[in-house]
């Protein structure tokens, strides 16, 4: 069994990670590049880092040993259903000497894969953005939210972001001096916490601060909201709180009150030992005290196990996960 191996991708705006791995579990080689995903990167760009991952990971590895892949891709539905970047994808593929296929599935499956092996659960993750997925037979099933900065991502780091700037303006509006939360964020934004003499021209200038850049660059101002919350900054919890709600209301918009498969938390707010995660767990103990909740993990080892199970010598699917998939 061992003289078999598949490769899996973790495809990121950001980063792109690899793994190659026998089906015995033993770790064969890792690769990392820069930011994968078609949609952000445009597909040419994207291929050329998919291949340098899997070049890294396979160094040393014969590719007629490979006999499976997966990719898990933000936007997968959008890869698919375009030929020219199918096509990009497939050639970075051969490139390296696979010649074995390979499957793409979305991001959000491969996270809940990273932290159970069950094949139904569902999944919520809080980034940037926020999502949760129902997954069913490992496909993923019903997704609410993820509906992106203007009209969605409840909970997410966006939306902590963007919140603590309202309270900050909140605050100059009525004349009150910002709190440690609000200083926080005028001197991100602004380089100073000094508020002028007319509130108003602190406003006017932290509007347009905000305004000029990308909205979703607000997302970066969610760890000043986590550390202030951590410190016990009462704005800063209620706004940990309040997002812990969201998320798990958008949970609860696709699994049933009585549900008790797995809930797997991933992203960046969720998977640490953040004021966020504890929140949300607190809230899914409340919606389904029944139900065990796992943080994601990694996400090559998930999608590499995910290439391995439709093997005829994978053998049993939860024992292959452990094998396969390290404990977060």
């Amino acid at each position: 069994m061992s003289g078999t191996v598949v490769v899996g991708l973790d495809v990121g705006g950001t980063s792109t990670r690899a793994t190659a791995v026998t089906l015995d579990g033993e770790r064969l080689g890792t690769g990392r590049a820069g930011g994968g995903n078609p949609t952000s990167h445009g597909a040419e760009a994207a291929a050329r880092e998919l291949r340098t991952a899997l070049g890294a990971a396979l160094t040393g590895v014969d590719p007629a040993r490979v006999r499976a892949g997966v990719i898990g891709l933000a936007g997968a539905g959008r890869l698919l259903a375009d030929p020219d970047g199918r096509a990009a994808f497939d050639r970075a593929w051969r490139d390296v000497g696979l010649r074995c296929p390979y499957a793409v599935h979305g991001d959000a499956l491969v996270a809940y894969a990273s932290g159970t092996a069950a094949p139904d659960g569902t999944i919520l993750i809080a980034g940037t953005g926020a999502i949760a997925a129902q997954v069913r037979e490992l496909r993923l099933d019903r997704v609410a939210d993820g509906h992106g900065w203007l009209l969605g991502d409840a909970g997410s780091g966006y939306w902590l972001g963007r919140e603590a700037v309202r309270r900050v303006l909140a605050d100059l509006d009525r004349g009150d001096a910002p709190g440690p939360l609000g200083t926080a964020v005028l001197r991100e934004l602004l380089g100073s916490a000094e508020v002028a003499p007319r509130p108003r021209d602190t406003v006017d200038t932290l509007i347009q601060a905000v305004t000029r850049r990308p909205p979703v660059e607000l997302a970066r101002l969610a760890p000043l909201v986590v550390t202030a919350a951590v410190d016990g900054e009462p704005v800063a919890r209620g706004l940990v709180d309040e997002a812990g709600g969201h998320l798990a209301a958008s949970a609860a918009r696709i699994r049933p009150a009585a549900d008790t498969t797995p809930i797997v938390l991933g992203g960046g707010l969720l998977t640490g030992d953040t004021p966020l995660a504890a929140a949300v767990r607190a809230e899914v103990a409340r919606h389904w005290p029944d139900a065990p909740v796992h943080p994601a993990g990694d996400g090559a080892a998930a999608a590499a196990w995910l290439a391995a199970r439709g093997l005829p010598d994978a053998g049993d699917p939860v024992t292959l996960h452990a094998r396969l998939v390290p404990a977060p």
